[in-house]
């Protein structure tokens, strides 16, 4: 019997649909359109408020690209909405659930692309990023780049039966901080204290340091993950199986041990406290690579002008430093929470010694960047340490209320059940 899989969009840019004709163009060349056991679908959960977008820059896709796949499925607000309803007016959920799991919010709508996938029987679910493209750079020096298109579903497919979660590598511009040179204003030792406030333990010092400020800003793929072709057991580090929100399957067959995406109000890291709950299950790292472009900078890879130097990205164009606002904003208002999960004892200290590194550099960001929005960060924190404990409630009551949503679904999904007749694409 074929096997379905589903391929997930999360997504609120205009270049969507560049992105959705290179990945179908992808699979086509890789021969996955054509392979008679595999159906592919796609789910796309797109928000319009994102980047001022309308639901035709979504739903448009030409007839020719749609007819190479099973089928497009789209949401929108409205038919999260609808969800949300008939799951409560079912008794499945209450209204504070409802919203933990289907409200406004990015985890929420990939919670949303999980929750379809499932009750439309896909047996996996692969995520794939609006920023993050089907190809591997290397770095060849002396001579130019070397790039290598990647199969990113074959390979997430290759191996998804012998894990819950399957993960791949990134590439490119992985980190939204911008190249730029330290001077009396800012200093190495100032940055450092910023760094180490925000990041967690992907992002480091050490590896924006390395990448950043040694490598201008790109990390390049390794020929050895793309040589050996070996997958290899991700190892859990503090109380975390680290994984990325993109280039990431899920094993839907094992659905009812899969957690649900979350982040605290108006943050990101739902990728980080997934990684939270997953020390009962394997996480396999796989051998493909997506380029990741952070800023956008290089979209024309996609129509296959492929760059032949990658370069740091400056800092102090506007929309790039307004980026890089916007992240550490998101990576502020997230770290307390993940702290509280991971380092529980150790709390008070460490958000302490976050805010006393603060209180050293965002003075001196503010004057180097001359971008006022920099002090939010030092204003979110003290926020987000306040409303920790509420935070973990949250956090808590949405793994909750995914259990309770997922076992509804399979119930109706069951051969003879009302909707078992429906539950394929």
């Amino acid at each position: 019997m074929p096997r379905d899989v589903g391929i997930a969009f999360v997504t609120g840019r205009k270049q969507f649909q560049v992105v959705l004709r290179s990945y179908v163009n992808n699979w086509l060349e890789h021969g996955l359109i054509k392979d008679r056991d595999v159906r592919l679908h796609i789910f796309v959960v797109y928000d319009t408020a994102y980047s001022d977008t309308t639901p035709d820059d979504y739903r448009s896709v030409p007839p020719e690209l749609s007819a190479l796949v099973g089928s497009i499925n789209f949401y929108g607000r409205t038919a999260l909405k609808n969800e949300r309803r008939k799951l409560i007016d079912e008794g499945v959920i209450d209204e504070q659930e409802g919203e933990l799991l289907f409200g406004e919010g990015y985890a929420k709508k990939r919670n949303a692309a999980l929750y379809f996938a499932v009750q439309k029987g896909m047996d996996s679910l692969l995520f794939i990023d609006d920023d993050e493209y089907p190809l591997a750079v290397f770095d060849n020096r002396p001579n130019n780049l070397m790039w290598m298109g990647q199969s990113i579903l074959g390979t997430h497919l290759r191996y998804s039966d012998m894990a819950d979660i399957t993960h791949g590598h990134h590439c490119g511009y992985i980190s939204p901080i911008p190249r730029f040179e330290f001077n009396n204003l800012l200093t190495e030792s100032d940055f450092r204290a910023f760094v180490e406030a925000t990041s967690n333990d992907i992002i480091s010092w050490r590896s924006v340091k390395d990448i950043v400020f040694g490598n201008d800003g790109v990390t390049y793929a390794d020929r050895r993950v793309i040589e050996k072709v070996r997958a290899a057991d991700v190892v859990e580090v503090n109380g975390m199986k680290f994984i990325s929100g993109a280039n990431l399957c899920m094993n839907l067959k094992r659905i009812r041990h899969l957690p649900a995406f979350y982040n605290p109000p108006g943050a990101r890291g739902e990728d980080a406290f997934m990684s939270t709950t997953l020390t009962d299950l394997r996480v396999l790292k796989v051998p493909c690579y997506t380029f990741h472009d952070a800023f956008l900078e290089h979209q024309r890879i996609l129509n296959g002008i492929l760059p032949t130097r990658l370069t740091g990205v400056d800092a102090h164009s506007s929309a790039v430093c307004q980026r890089f606002v916007k992240a550490s904003i998101g990576w502020i208002r997230y770290k307390p929470l993940l702290v509280y999960l991971t380092q529980r004892d150790q709390y008070r200290t460490t958000v302490d010694e976050m805010k006393r590194k603060l209180d050293i550099a965002i003075p001196k960001m503010i004057g180097y960047f001359q971008n006022e929005k920099f002090g939010d960060v030092r204003t979110e924190l003290d926020r987000y340490d306040r409303n920790v404990l509420r935070h973990h409630r949250s956090f808590t009551a949405t793994l909750e209320a995914w259990k309770k949503t997922i076992a509804f679904v399979r119930r109706q999904n069951k051969p003879g059940s009302r909707s078992a007749a429906v539950a394929k694409v």
